[in-house]
């Protein structure tokens, strides 16, 4: 079991180029891959794409590459006039949209990465091996990351699954005692009225076995057992399970919400409450898994 955030980076280095990537995710229905490349390597954002998709299925991931010139190489190379041309006009950009802009180093290293320096990168093909090696440590410590979340998420799930079982064994112990405790009340009713009737009256029996009849939640603690202990196995699969987790979600809820309707209780009310209140939690947790 995944998390679908995480972090990873990656470097790798010859006597011509230091490249350092950067892999990062956030939530997302589908998988969503965004590269950030050279100019001069665009050809390789496939390639990079389908290693993505080799470690996750879902989540939107977005992988930073940046290159830097090796120790043989010179150094950074750029044109002081167009650096400073180009942060101007992002200082202006920024002022006329309402924005601040703080440039620093992290930024001018950019815009000069970004600019067309005249510092000649190798071909793609040629430095597409080293990439892939930058790209391999980065997505190792990504998926590690995403590894490490999903377990503290499972942990988490497990516990509050534990609590709505516990729920499940209180909504049977309340709902035993809705039809006994109707009949009492409705005697009580018609002797306050002064009818004589009995509770052996046919009447009086036949409003209570409607009564019974609408009131058994027997069918919905069943079914509702059934989904938590399915959503409890889902947990044990591979694979992206983000999505049936979410739809058992639903199938919980939706339990919950009949058997309060129908066996209308305070008891069960309060519980049926607790119930939902850390269904949701379980929604929003689940919303996080790959």
């Amino acid at each position: 079991m995944q998390s679908m955030t995480g972090f990873g980076r990656g470097e790798a280095r010859n006597e011509h180029v230091e490249i350092t990537v950067e892999v990062s995710s956030v939530n997302r229905k589908s998988l969503e891959v965004g590269v950030s490349l050279p100019r001069d390597w665009q050809s390789l954002e496939r390639d990079i794409t389908e290693a993505v998709r080799g470690c996750a299925l879902r989540g939107k991931v977005s992988v930073y590459v940046q290159v830097r010139k090796g120790a043989q190489g010179g150094g950074l190379d750029w044109d002081d006039e167009k650096v400073l041309s180009t942060v101007r006009r992002l200082e202006t950009f920024a002022h006329d949209h309402g924005m601040t802009i703080a440039p620093d180093g992290d930024l001018l290293l950019r815009v000069i990465n970004s600019l067309d320096t005249g510092s000649e990168l190798p071909e793609a093909d040629a430095a597409k091996p080293l990439l892939m090696q930058a790209v391999g440590a980065a997505l190792e410590g990504f998926a590690a990351m995403r590894t490490s979340e999903g377990e503290a998420l499972k942990k988490d799930l497990l516990e509050r699954l534990a609590f709505l079982e516990d729920q499940v064994v209180n909504m049977r112990a309340v709902a035993e005692e809705v039809v006994p405790t109707y009949r009492e009340q409705l005697f009580a009713r018609l002797q306050k009225a002064g009818l004589e009737l009995e509770l052996e009256d046919e009447r009086v029996l036949k409003e209570i076995c409607l009564f019974a009849d609408r009131a058994d939640i027997s069918e919905e603690l069943t079914r509702l057992s059934s989904h938590i202990e399915q959503f409890r196995a889902t947990l044990e699969e591979e694979g992206a399970i983000g999505r049936k987790m979410d739809f058992l979600c639903q199938e919980i809820h939706r339990e919950v919400n009949t058997s309060g309707s129908k066996a209308n209780q305070i008891e069960l009310t309060r519980i049926v409450i607790d119930c939902k209140n850390e269904l949701e939690r379980i929604r929003e947790q689940a919303q996080n898994v790959e």
